[in-house]
């Protein structure tokens, strides 16, 4: 079963059944089992989309629902042979008795019944773009039930990515209470290894670590593939080789979070191997974080989502002029982007079932501005290439700061700020 009352998926779709026209279905597609090699399959992640309206943790599944409220799930046959191999599958009854559904079908004869299913409604909702083979499916069923409706106008598919994406930025409380567990186990897992690690380890041995850290704290699985990058590595934005070795007086940033109940955290810390900051090393920090906390102070109720993203532009700038890294004016170097050689990605993003949360940044042409309950990180960085047209001693300087913060009534709050920031907290934990 599923992490949340099967009564939150039931009044997701009621509110779902809000947002949709007249005479109009809504059809969302489950996750693939994926293969890795030959026969055998990476473990099954089910798709958050479906997840949120459903509650359902199999593969090979579809919903249907209904602008009248009547909800429809097509899952696996009930197979006890299969079970002994595979584990439990619920069929079709027992699926619709336990998840809230008005009915349920063998997913085997879904090609017979669902082009019934949807005849003479005008509108077909689905989440366009998100499932190349599920797309191509949904135009079989709208072709074979307009076929049968020569009296009729046919069926029109709409996008529904949008109007979903947009009810799953604003978290309820069971998200909420989900996700910051999440988000300690994640701050719990980082202090951990910050207080273990050594000169010589390789990245591997801190991924390791870290994943241990999660597993034994309460969470399976990593929310993402980690990023440990040791020296110059760090200006690699998805670096995940995670397979050299971190050298004595190198930073290593370490990107890692995790899932609970479905839900991700997402932090990223930058320390140095041995326990101690260089000077430059201080310096770009020092920026960083500067950066880090405007961009978290610029996140507030009614105010547009884009308001961090050009807070830490400004302060990034601000910073990097006044070490050396950018020469000129402050407003030279924001109007030509010129922090873009050291900056080159957005300030975070929504987070919630994805880390990377499938919600609109606009809608209808204009900015989502921040309400009650969303949930946004904040990662500004700086990197420092080899190539780059600097002093030697900044090269191979790659920092980032990441924290997930909720967005309240009084401003903000960070999920995970209990893996310390200041430059004297880390090097005191290291220390311990």
């Amino acid at each position: 079963m599923s992490d949340l009352n099967v009564n939150t998926f039931k009044a997701r779709r009621a509110e779902i059944v809000k947002r949709m026209d007249k005479n109009s279905v809504l059809l969302i597609s489950s996750a693939k089992l994926v293969s890795r090699n030959n026969d055998t399959t990476f473990p099954f992640r089910q798709d958050s989309n479906f997840y949120y309206c459903t509650g359902f943790q199999e593969p090979n599944s579809v919903m249907l629902l209904h602008s009248n409220g009547h909800s429809t799930l097509f899952c696996r046959q009930k197979n006890p042979e299969l079970e002994k191999w595979d584990g439990f599958m619920w069929g079709p009854e027992a699926a619709k008795d336990s998840f809230g559904f008005d009915e349920a079908y063998d997913i085997n004869n879904i090609d017979d019944i669902l082009p019934e299913l949807i005849r003479g409604n005008e509108t077909l909702y689905a989440l366009v773009g998100k499932n190349i083979d599920f797309d191509s499916k949904i135009t079989n069923w709208i072709n074979s039930a307009n076929s049968k409706e020569r009296h009729q106008g046919n069926i029109d598919l709409k996008n529904f990515s949008n109007i979903l994406g947009s009810m799953r930025l604003v978290k309820d409380d069971e998200e909420i209470s989900l996700i910051r567990k999440s988000c300690e186990i994640a701050a719990i897992s980082h202090r951990n290894v910050m207080q273990k690690v050594e000169v010589g380890m390789t990245e591997y041995d801190l991924e390791c670590m870290y994943l241990n850290e999660f597993k034994v704290n309460g969470s399976r699985e990593a929310s993402y593939t980690p990023i440990v990058a040791g020296g110059a590595r760090a200006c690699i934005l998805h670096y995940i080789n995670n397979n050299q070795q971190i050298k004595d007086g190198e930073l290593v940033l370490v990107d890692a979070g995790c899932e609970y109940g479905m839900y991700a955290s997402d932090i990223t810390r930058t320390y140095p191997i041995n326990g101690k900051f260089s000077a430059e090393q201080k310096a770009v920090y020092d920026v960083v974080l500067a950066a880090h906390n405007a961009a978290c102070d610029a996140a507030k109720i009614g105010t547009p989502c884009t308001n961090p993203q050009k807070t830490s532009e400004k302060v990034l700038s601000e910073g990097l002029l006044d070490i050396g890294l950018l020469t000129g004016s402050l407003d030279e170097v924001l109007e030509n982007k010129l922090f873009r050689e050291f900056y080159y990605h957005k300030i975070g993003h929504w987070m919630g079932l994805d880390v990377h949360d499938d919600c609109p940044y606009s809608l209808d042409a204009e900015e989502v501005k921040f309400e009650k309950g969303m949930v946004m990180t904040i990662e500004p960085g700086i990197y420092v290439n080899d190539s780059a047209d600097v002093d030697d001693k900044w090269k191979g300087i790659g920092i980032r700061i990441e924290n997930d913060i909720l967005i309240t009534d009084d401003g903000f709050e960070n999920l995970t700020s209990d893996v310390p920031v200041e430059i004297n907290d880390i090097e005191n934990l290291m220390k311990s």
